[in-house]
C-alpha cells in the first residue's frame, strides 16, 4: 500500500512541479507570461475586494508573486512527493492564494464563453485544494491512531 500511496504522490506533485518548471524557464526579467496574464486579473481583484470589503489590498510587484507561486509549486510538489505536511500546506497556499485571483470567473456574465471555462478551472484547483486539505487531515490522524494501538494492555487483578 506504501508503493501506491508514493505513485500516487508523484503523479498528484508531478502537475505542480511541471508547472512550475514551465513558470521558472519562461520567467525572464519581466516575470514572463505568467506576470502578463496575472497583473490585469490582479488589479481587477484587488478592485473588487476594497469594493465588497473596503479592505485595501496591499501593492504587490507581480514578477514577486510570480517567483513565490513557482517557488510553492516546486519546493512543495517534491515535499509533498515525501509525504511532508509542509509541502501540503505550501501547495494548499498557492492553491488558496492563486485560484480566486487567475480563475475570476465571477468578473463575467454566466451567459459569457469565459465563464463557464473559468468555473470549471476554478472547480478544478477547488479539488485539488480539497485533496491537499484531506492527505493534510489524514496525515494529523494516523499518529494519533497508531498511539492508541500500540497502548500497552494492563492486567486487572
Amino acid at each position: 500500500m506504501a508503493l501506491v500511496s508514493f505513485v500516487g504522490r508523484v503523479l498528484f506533485a508531478s502537475m505542480f512541479i511541471l508547472s512550475a518548471w514551465q513558470e521558472f524557464n519562461e520567467f525572464g526579467v519581466d516575470g514572463g507570461p505568467a506576470a502578463k496574464a496575472l497583473k490585469p486579473k490582479f488589479n481587477v481583484f484587488s478592485k473588487t475586494v476594497t469594493a465588497h470589503t473596503g479592505v485595501e489590498v496591499p501593492e504587490f510587484n507581480i514578477k514577486v508573486l510570480v517567483a513565490a507561486a513557482v517557488a510553492f509549486k516546486g519546493v512543495g510538489g517534491i515535499l509533498f512527493i515525501f509525504g511532508s505536511t509542509i509541502g501540503a500546506y505550501l501547495l494548499a497556499l498557492q492553491q488558496v492564494i492563486i485560484t480566486p485571483i487567475l480563475y475570476d470567473f465571477y468578473n463575467y456574465d454566466t451567459e459569457k464563453k469565459e465563464f463557464g471555462l473559468l468555473f470549471s478551472k476554478f472547480s478544478q484547483n477547488l479539488a485539488l485544494l480539497g485533496a491537499l486539505l484531506f492527505f493534510i487531515g489524514m496525515k494529523n490522524s494516523i499518529p494519533k491512531r497508531q498511539l492508541k494501538k500500540k497502548a500497552p494492555k494492563t492486567k486487572t487483578v
